[in-house]
């Protein structure tokens, strides 16, 4: 089985014309993220509120990211290489400060 490697977002998430919250990938595919099954239409336009408050903060988070893997990239650490050990890192990061579920 091939490992899968991450795909990065070229644009925000969108609703399509069924409803449901999709991003296109730098892989030029359509993904759809997946929500909890009872989530009604209210709960997805508020998810989508609260995409669209984080959208330049996400912007901004790219833009470091971007600027790390240029920093640490070298003959020894190639893109893809610094990019699953960021991704790996704050992955584990977020996970370390995440509140214990109810």
């Amino acid at each position: 089985m091939a490992e899968e490697q991450p795909i990065t977002p070229h644009a925000g998430p969108t609703l399509d014309s069924e409803g449901h919250l999709t991003y296109v990938g730098d892989d030029g595919r359509r993904y759809v993220v997946g929500l909890p099954p009872e989530t009604d239409g209210e709960g997805i336009e508020q998810v989508m509120g609260d995409l669209r408050k984080g959208h330049d903060l996400l912007q901004r988070i790219e833009a470091l990211c971007q600027q790390w893997l240029e920093t640490v990239q070298s003959r020894d650490l190639d893109r893809r290489a610094a990019l699953v050990l960021l991704l790996t890192t704050l992955e584990t990061s977020l996970d370390d400060t995440e509140p214990d579920s109810p």
